[in-house]
């Protein structure tokens, strides 16, 4: 029998959050997406997942549908409305999801200890320490990045991506990159992304995953060992092989695989 999706609006400051969720066997995977993804970012690794395994998925702050929701737009502010998800969804045991922006969003709210929380899966993480390269320069250049579908495109074919995404899903991708709030589209390069949260990382005592692209231009393997783990020493590292950065659209299934090996030895 088809596993029915439905659809939840959960309070946040100033508003509401739509949530999507399927299936109903835990540990739910809530999912938090890169900086310029939507929900859904995560609909093909949900589609290789057991139809039963209880999925959340949502627009972060001031993005998608969740674009008229005010700032400020920061980590900590995302962070607050993830854990605001998973209390309000009343979820017993969930897993973090976090992709890029994502999962330094993810690894903030899991330094909160939140009941329930029985791990964290990060893909292609944002690093808790700036890697060396977050320079002003380098920055103020991020922040110019979807100011068009063709910069969009531009940093699909050159930094973003490993392999071609497919028509429909790269039309998408660009989409979702033009669908924010200004404020929000420029929070992450201007200072989201230079933020040093080792401190709070470092209190995360829930498993951790993290999964690498070989091939990952924007957080490289070796960006990962050197600016992540020190901070997560109990991480269990993985390469996603020839993956980019943007690997729950790259290799899906090598996601969803990972994430369901992750989950099967976790609480219940």
């Amino acid at each position: 029998m088809t596993t029915v999706s439905t659809t939840h609006h959960v309070p946040v400051a100033d508003g509401s959050i739509e949530v999507r969720r399927r299936g109903g066997n835990g540990p739910t995977l809530v999912f938090v997406h890169y900086w310029g993804g939507s929900a859904g970012t995560w609909d093909a690794v949900v589609e290789r997942l057991p139809e039963d395994r209880d999925t959340l998925r949502f627009d972060q702050r001031g993005w998608g549908l969740s674009r008229a929701l005010p700032g400020p737009y920061g980590l900590d502010e995302l962070a607050d409305d993830l854990i605001g998800i998973v209390k309000g969804l009343g979820l017993r045991t969930f897993v973090l999801v976090g992709h890029s922006m994502g999962g330094k969003v993810s690894l903030l709210a899991a330094a909160r200890r939140p009941p329930g929380l029985a791990g964290v899966a990060l893909l292609a993480p944002a690093p808790p320490e700036p890697a060396a390269g977050v320079t002003a320069e380098y920055r103020d250049s991020l922040s110019h990045a979807y100011d068009s579908a063709r910069s969009v495109g531009q940093a699909l074919d050159h930094v973003l991506t490993a392999t071609p995404l497919a028509g429909a899903v790269r039309s998408a991708v660009v989409r979702d990159s033009l669908n924010s709030d200004e404020a929000a589209r420029l929070e992450w390069p201007l200072r989201g992304i230079a933020t040093d949260v080792t401190d709070a990382a470092r209190t995360v005592e829930a498993p951790v995953l993290v999964l690498a692209g070989e091939r990952d231009q924007v957080e490289p393997p070796d960006v990962l060992r050197r600016c992540l783990l020190p901070s997560v020493p109990h991480a269990r590292f993985e390469i996603v092989p020839a993956g980019g950065h943007l690997l729950p659209l790259e290799a899906p299934a090598e996601v969803a695989a990972a994430l369901e090996d992750f989950t099967g030895g976790l609480g219940r």
